[in-house]
């Protein structure tokens, strides 16, 4: 009798904020395959009410999206109180977005375009202690 090896619980759930639905799809899959718990939102709006609702480990947070973008997002949840580590994804490499997401609130910074999904995995991991 073949054992189908499934994925080990991390016990951490993770909240996307992306904007992007090919990108979060694949993000979504991805985190869900190493045995994450995963919710998403669409906006920063939407996050914020998930981050309430969900009480996630961790936030993978777009910096560019409507409504209200990641950095403002970040800043709600500073004036909140909310702590919950944040990993800023974003195609834009420029300073300015990069030195605002990290001034905002201590968080780490991807450029999407740049990491493999695997590569992200590793680097939440790493966030969260697992590795």
């Amino acid at each position: 009798m073949n054992q189908i090896n499934t994925p080990r619980g991390t016990g951490k759930k993770i909240l996307i904020v992306e904007d992007d639905e090919q990108f979060l799809w694949i993000i979504r899959q991805s985190f869900s395959a190493v045995g994450f718990p995963v919710v998403s939102a669409g906006d920063g709006e939407e996050g914020l009410k998930m981050i309430e609702e969900e009480k996630p480990d961790l936030i993978l947070l777009d910096i560019m999206m409507p409504k209200m973008n990641g950095i403002e997002m970040a800043q709600q949840m500073k004036l909140k109180g909310v702590t919950t580590p944040i990993i800023f994804l974003t195609n834009m490499g420029d300073v300015e977005h990069m030195s605002k997401a990290i001034e905002t609130i201590q968080s780490d910074y991807i450029i999407k375009s740049d990491v493999p999904v695997d590569q992200i995995i590793v680097q939440v991991k790493k966030k969260l202690g697992i590795v």
